[in-house]
């Protein structure tokens, strides 16, 4: 058996503005979401989902999405990435210019009921109208389907391995370019997700490319660090580990961009991101967010003097 050999490089994609932002009651000003890009550009980020294409009137918060896709798509190299629920949705992506749509579906029956009012397999009838939406137009967008509550539901508890590896399946069949797992509501460990990222390979092959793990139950670093052990090189993360799932009292949110930039560079392990740049974000957007509850380690004892990085912590 082949020894096991850490990858040189690992891709961390910025969804705060998307997944964080929709998690929180109040909008913040299109200019500091424009900003926000910016910054986290300039750190060395370079995939960000910055909204998604929702009726405004069920998450005010993300109703500028186009106007920051157009400024997204003006910084050179940024992969630009948008979430959308359904057909209007992908078609509002594929008007934008983003370069990733994002469709959600749950391996939980319950929590595709209660998300987004459709059973799985209703879900896979409304992505394949978005397949084939794409091929009417011609458009050169590319399909990314997250396979949310893969590991757990706060509402049906205990999800089958069977039915993710099934419905993994059916989308790769339908000729996404993309496939990407999630613990919604942070109910895997470990074991569990080296496990599930395992067969799930066998399945996807290479389209299986996105770990997404939220710190709910404090497992989000060890189960990013069982995926990376099964293959996985990219992962979802948020600033300050804003954001989290509706149906997930309690929900901490999303691993933290800063902690999980910290894991792979202690590890020697590539990721392009600056941390002076990134904390120097990290503290605009707490002030952004004033009075709302983030996380984060690295925010809260900074660097150790044994990384290889400039001390970027008072």
């Amino acid at each position: 058996m082949n020894a096991f050999q850490w990858p040189e490089r690992v891709t961390i994609r910025e969804v705060g503005l998307r997944d964080g932002l929709q998690s929180i009651a109040r909008t913040l000003p299109t200019a500091q979401k424009l900003q926000w890009i910016q910054d986290a550009y300039e750190a060395g980020i370079r995939e960000i989902e910055v909204g998604s294409f929702v009726p405004p009137k069920l998450l005010p918060q993300l109703a500028d999405t186009a106007e920051l896709v157009a400024f997204a798509k003006t910084l050179p190299g940024l992969v630009v990435s948008v979430l959308v629920p359904n057909l209007k949705g992908a078609e509002r992506a594929m008007d934008s210019g983003a370069d990733w749509m994002l469709l959600p579906l749950s391996a939980s029956h319950a929590h595709s009921l209660a998300n987004l009012r459709r059973a799985p397999d209703e879900v896979l009838a409304e992505i394949v109208a978005m397949v084939e939406a794409r091929r009417a137009r011609g458009s050169n967008i590319r399909i990314e389907v997250g396979m949310s509550t893969a590991l757990g539901c706060t509402i049906q508890g205990r999800v089958e391995v069977d039915e993710v590896l099934r419905l993994l399946q059916a989308v790769v069949a339908l000729g996404v370019d993309r496939v990407g797992i999630a613990d919604t509501v942070g109910y895997a460990d470990p074991r569990q997700v080296g496990e599930l990222f395992a067969k799930a390979r066998e399945v996807a092959g290479d389209k299986l490319a996105c770990g997404h793990f939220h710190d709910t139950r404090g497992l989000g670093m060890a189960n990013v660090m069982a995926a990376l052990q099964a293959g996985e090189t990219r992962f979802d993360a948020c600033l300050a580990g804003i954001g989290g799932c509706p149906h997930a009292p309690g929900a901490s949110g999303n691993v933290a961009t800063e902690d999980l930039a910290y894991l792979f560079a202690s590890m020697g392990i590539d990721t392009g991101i600056d941390f002076g740049k990134l904390m120097a974000l990290r503290a605009q957007v707490a002030q952004w967010l004033a009075g709302e509850c983030l996380h984060g380690s690295i925010a809260q004892a900074g660097l150790p003097k044994t990384l290889r990085t400039p001390e970027v912590m008072a």
